[in-house]
């Protein structure tokens, strides 16, 4: 079933004109949501649309936080092979709400669509691929620049607690990248570079999804 309310984009393009309760979390919504994932995954989504609505009036450092704990409790570490039955599978921000599971990419996509829908600037966020050294296995995390020579802020699923790129050694960086392109990581640190293209299939393929309203 398609969600009938308008798509997390849409909202994101709206947060400029109006709270985003007034366009998203409509009654419409509620029941797609209860039709979709039943009764018990309502409650969720309100406090979604609370923690959104909390966040619109506070500063970054602030939205980092409540978003960093919101999805890090509500979201239960799953293997896409496990939760979706496929290797890869990168979900929306309500499929993994609505199912309360996800891979470290879910975690940091929901966290991305979600301080976007505050009101934090997306040339501000970025999806980083990594290699978590300690597990030595690929792995995803969002990262937060306040200044782009600054270092960044990492919001992870694996270690909490929000530390600056310098702080967490066990990560190697890859890549990031956001709507706006695709970064490559410098040698050192969780640094940026010329965006070299505009995204990846999953990512566009996400965001199809997410048009969509799934």
């Amino acid at each position: 079933m398609k969600i009938k309310a308008l798509s997390v984009v849409s909202l994101i393009s709206l947060t400029c004109m109006a709270t985003v309760a007034d366009y998203f979390f409509t009654d419409n919504f509620y029941q797609d949501i209860e039709n979709r994932y039943g009764i018990n995954s309502v409650q969720d989504f309100k406090d979604w649309q609370q923690l959104i609505e909390d966040g619109e009036n506070l500063d970054d450092f602030s939205r980092l936080n409540l978003v960093n704990q919101f999805a890090n409790r509500k979201i239960r570490y799953r293997l896409d092979i496990d939760h979706w039955g496929k290797n890869d599978y990168w979900a929306t921000p309500i499929e993994s709400l609505g199912t309360r599971g996800g891979d470290c990419e879910d975690y940091a996509i929901f966290k991305f669509f979600t301080l976007k829908a505050m009101g934090v600037d997306e040339s501000k966020l970025r999806l980083m691929y990594v290699r978590a050294l300690t597990i030595n296995e690929p792995h995803m995390v969002l990262v937060y620049f306040e200044n782009l020579r600054d270092m960044p802020l990492v919001l992870d699923n694996l270690k909490t607690k929000i530390l600056p790129a310098n702080k967490r050694t066990d990560l190697k960086p890859i890549y990031s990248f956001n709507g706006q392109g695709l970064w490559l990581a410098k040698a050192q640190g969780l640094g940026n570079a010329k965006p070299t293209s505009t995204g990846n299939k999953n990512w566009t393929e996400l965001l199809k999804r997410i048009e969509q309203g799934d």
